[in-house]
């Protein structure tokens, strides 16, 4: 099992490489980077002013297609996300085509009024980007609150999670 991270250039820049090794310890699996090459993104509402996180997954599914990217993609956005019915998301997924965002707009403590830190956000990317990518490895949502496969609704939820997955998730995730 593997994925890839497309990290958009606009995203803080010095973190892809320990998000992305992050991730692999969370989840156990090897990931590799895309390098940033264009990637035309549309959805954008202007009175929301925030992404449509399920047209970014087209966008996202295009491109894979189109250049033959066989892992699954986890896109990492600056941009807010929302998706049907939500005020707003941290990050959703596609499963079935192999593709998935991540927002870190609302993972920024200044977002929230709080003092900027560099590992609170690298701590938030992690745990929301495994969450997605163990989505696309065929993880669904864990009642364990500390679980990475846990769906935050908060970012106090989303800081409550551990960088793991719980006992229950790592066997389905072995193939158990």
């Amino acid at each position: 099992m593997r994925f890839a991270l497309y990290w958009d250039h606009r995203s803080p820049e010095g973190l892809q490489r320990p998000i992305q090794r992050r991730i692999e310890g969370i989840l156990g699996v090897k990931g590799s980077l895309i390098e940033p090459n264009g990637l035309l993104l549309t959805g954008f509402d202007m009175l929301r002013r925030q992404y449509s996180a399920p047209a970014l997954l087209t966008c996202l599914e295009a491109a894979r297609r189109r250049r033959g990217w066989e892992d699954p993609v986890l896109l990492v956005v600056p941009d807010d996300l929302y998706a049907p019915g939500e005020e707003y998301v941290f990050g959703l997924a596609r499963p079935e085509r192999g593709t998935a965002v991540v927002s870190t707009a609302r993972l920024h403590n200044h977002f929230y009024g709080r003092a900027p830190c560099d590992d609170d956000l690298m701590d938030r990317v992690a745990k929301e980007g495994a969450h997605e990518v163990g989505h696309l490895l065929g993880l669904e949502h864990c009642d364990e609150r500390e679980c990475v496969m846990y769906a935050p609704r908060s970012l106090d939820e989303l800081d409550r999670k551990r960088k793991m997955v719980c006992p229950a998730c790592t066997a389905l995730l072995r193939g158990g």
